[in-house]
């Protein structure tokens, strides 16, 4: 194998591994223990095997832990969360590179339950630590990743509505995918639920847990799924491992409907995902609008060259993370700068005008201003707008604005 290809789905209760167009898919508990008398480190099942012996120390929810900037004590020596983590992604990337005998990350793609600036940073910086080339990494949400999934797979099973239950340790999520074919573009939709009726697996354990398990997933089955037309449903996560506990719930959603069991859906799909980097042209055509892509197109009216035109400073679809716009105006008879906002729905489409408060006083089209878009998240745009001056006779002075508009 030239180099690996890989998806990460990574959670506090587990670590999944996928390497693109690979069958093999590694589970391991989120865990990573130290060996007490030497510098030795274990992963996952291997972890817990060496705490129970009472060799080892251990640490479970490392990606809560990092993301809050905890530290824990193993030994006598304290480790910062994100050195923890950074360590059990070192000790679980051993597993593919050992077994395709390739140390060579080609592309690399994380994929999380919610994207957020704070945990890509410290994903960024964990692989960074491990000497992956920044431009070889990304992060996706696990909506983005069922997107990648379902729409690997043969055309019937998405060429309508798809829906997906998520049942772990800590969740109960169901995820709808839908395809809104266009005359220019298709869109794929994906949008996700975390149900309120979640239950601890541990309760399958007993008879009367299991049929009250049933009876909630049943339950939320009916609610969710009503009044629609499925072309697949999919099941994923720990609590679909066995089946037997979820009869009156696989009754309703096997009635006339394609049903798939897949344990790995967001591992696979952040594969295909990387897979896809690698691509001169996508395999996926489609705008995508998920959890971490933006939900509207940001463009601003100006005139050039005589003539008025739209320019486009960001598209429903993008990822708001890498989305960054940089350009120059003149304002011409008016002391604001003014974007379009185009949601999907266009009939809700706005005008957003941010003052040029404080800017310096000149004449008509004496001064310049810079303008710097980039997102917080999918719905909040952060403007930066600063004097440029003009020219050598009005040099800048140096004003900046700096405002978060909610789209």
């Amino acid at each position: 194998m030239d180099g690996l290809i890989v998806g990460i789905d990574l959670c506090d209760e587990y670590t999944q591994i996928n390497c693109a167009e690979e069958e093999k898919t590694w589970t391991i508990p989120s865990a990573i223990c130290k060996n007490k008398s030497t510098d030795q480190w274990y992963v996952g099942e291997e972890a817990f095997a060496h705490t129970l012996t009472g060799d080892g120390i251990i640490v479970d929810k490392l990606l809560k832990l990092a993301a809050k900037g905890g530290t824990a004590t193993l030994g006598e020596i304290r480790y910062e969360g994100k050195t923890l983590l950074k360590l059990f992604l070192e000790q679980a990337l051993k597993l593919p590179k050992q077994e395709y005998h390739t140390g060579e990350i080609r592309q690399l793609v994380f994929t999380v339950r919610k994207v957020d600036t704070a945990l890509m940073e410290l994903l960024y910086g964990c692989a960074q630590e491990l000497d992956i080339p920044r431009e070889k990494v990304h992060i996706i949400s696990h909506s983005e990743s069922f997107i990648y999934y379902v729409l690997s797979q043969k055309k019937e099973i998405w060429n309508g509505t798809v829906g997906m239950f998520d049942l772990s340790e800590e969740r109960l999520c169901y995820y709808e995918m839908r395809v809104q074919r266009g005359l220019k573009k298709t869109t794929v939709l994906a949008e996700y639920e975390n149900l309120e009726e979640g239950f601890n697996l541990d309760i399958l354990t007993t008879p009367s847990g299991a049929r009250m398990a049933d009876w909630i997933l049943t339950s939320c089955g009916e609610r969710m799924m009503q009044k629609t037309v499925y072309s697949s449903v999919f099941l994923t996560g720990k609590g679909f491992e066995k089946l037997d506990w979820a009869e009156d719930f696989m009754k309703l959603v096997c009635s006339k409907r394609r049903v798939y069991m897949e344990p790995s859906v967001f591992a696979k799909g952040a594969a295909y995902r990387a897979a896809d980097m690698l691509h001169e042209r996508t395999s996926y055509p489609f705008t995508m609008i998920c959890d971490g892509r933006l939900k509207s197109t940001v463009s601003m009216n100006v005139l050039h060259r005589g003539q008025e035109t739209s320019v486009l400073l960001a598209s429903a679809g993008d990822n708001w993370y890498e989305q960054m716009s940089t350009m120059d105006v003149i304002p011409d008879g008016q002391n604001t700068v003014e974007f379009v906002v185009t949601p999907l729905d266009t009939k809700s489409k706005k005008t957003v005008s941010i003052p040029l408060e404080g800017f310096p006083k000149r004449l008509d089209r004496t001064m310049k201003v810079r303008i710097q878009v980039s997102f917080l998240d999918e719905r909040t745009m952060d403007v930066k707008l600063k004097d440029q001056g003009f020219g050598e006779i009005f040099p800048s002075t140096g004003v900046q604005i700096r405002q978060e508009v909610m789209l």
